[in-house]
């Protein structure tokens, strides 16, 4: 059965999906008959293409490198141009929506529109914005119930490190008390590199230079980009109702070199961490900030720009998983195993249609 996808943004994210989708997609077809078809994509600066029979992928992506848009992708006989996000969602063919945009996290929009339009249409999404799932998860996975369609989000926390699926999944049962993890690959590079004698600024300096922290790193350093992740993880893992105001942040700048190299003589380390943590009187408590622990413990080891987390259960002990947390691949990857669980819900209900 096929499954016919409406790219909303074909920056780094969806090209990395296409790459998948043209690499591995026949794979997946032979092991759970998931049979996807790019039908339309729609991206505010490189352009916009439908096509209800379908988009040539490789030709997609060698008309992007060679001309740097979409307008020189060839014209045939059913190709229409020029949709907007909004016309695409409405007016394609497609059965889900890939939402990959440039999108405020503060507001989450346009993404939560995209989302809102889509389910309204009876259309799935899967995205990696963070800004609608941690700002409107609830009212987004209701109007995808309501409308019998699927909501899905793995690449929101930890790109294609399965962070989310992970406990929904195989820890399935227990009792999530805790989770704590190093969500922000910038800021840990940057402290692998204090603890080496370099300055929080010439730390700051060579992440940049290699690509982990923006010209602008303030949603890095100062904990923004950890804080939207942890909120996720709150409301989806642990089923809880938090906000982003109710998250201590504190950012990498307030832990010294001093500190740092301090920590070594205590056989301790300092890690950015982003923990949520229900007291068993019920009280929900959620930050992200630099933490002092021991090196026994599990997050202890991880440096670089790497990324891990910890579930805290009450039948399995603590779980932790170590993985990428950014990259074109990676986070294309996301959506594809997104995708592919998309496509199981949807044979499901195909499935108990022929039944009933």
């Amino acid at each position: 059965m096929k499954l016919k996808l409406a790219l909303l943004g074909f920056g780094v994210v969806g090209q990395g999906l296409v790459e998948h989708l043209i690499q591995h997609g026949e794979k997946a077809k032979e092991e759970v008959g998931f049979h996807p078809v790019v039908v339309a994509i729609s991206d505010f600066k490189k352009g916009s293409l439908y096509d209800p029979e379908g988009l040539d992928l490789e030709l997609l992506l060698h008309t992007l490198e060679t001309t740097g848009s979409l307008e020189d992708y060839p014209q045939s006989k059913g190709l229409i141009r020029d949709l907007d996000a909004i016309a695409t969602i409405i007016e394609s063919n497609a059965d889900v929506v890939v939402e990959a945009t440039y999108t405020n996290v503060k507001t989450g929009e346009p993404a939560i529109t995209h989302c809102k339009t889509a389910f309204q249409h009876k259309k799935s999404v899967v995205m990696t914005n963070k800004g609608p799932i941690a700002l409107a998860l609830k009212e987004l996975e209701s109007l995808a119930k309501e409308n019998n369609v699927f909501l899905g989000y793995e690449g929101t926390v930890m790109s294609g490190t399965p962070s989310l699926r992970l406990p929904k999944t195989t820890l399935i049962g227990n009792k999530i008390t805790k989770i704590s993890g190093i969500l922000n690959g910038t800021t840990n590079y940057m402290i692998t590199q204090m603890e080496k004698g370099f300055s929080y600024e010439s730390a700051l300096k060579e992440a940049q230079e290699k690509g982990y922290a923006e010209a602008d790193p303030t949603s890095d350093v100062e904990g923004y980009d950890a804080m939207y992740k942890v909120v996720i993880l709150a409301n989806a893992v642990m089923g809880k109702d938090i906000t982003v105001e109710q998250v201590e942040r504190e950012g990498l700048n307030t832990l010294t070199r001093e500190a740092i190299l301090a920590s070594k003589e205590k056989q301790s380390c300092w890690k950015m961490l982003g923990t949520v943590e229900e007291r068993e009187n019920g009280v929900v408590l959620a930050s992200v900030k630099p933490v002092e622990i021991p090196l026994t413990h599990p997050l202890a080891s991880i440096g670089g720009a790497t990324n891990a987390i910890t579930y805290s259960c009450n039948m399995s002990g603590d779980i932790t998983l170590t993985g990428a947390g950014a990259g074109k691949r990676e986070t294309g990857y996301a959506l594809f195993i997104d995708l592919i669980y998309c496509h199981l819900h949807v044979q499901s209900q195909s499935n108990t249609t022929m039944i009933n």
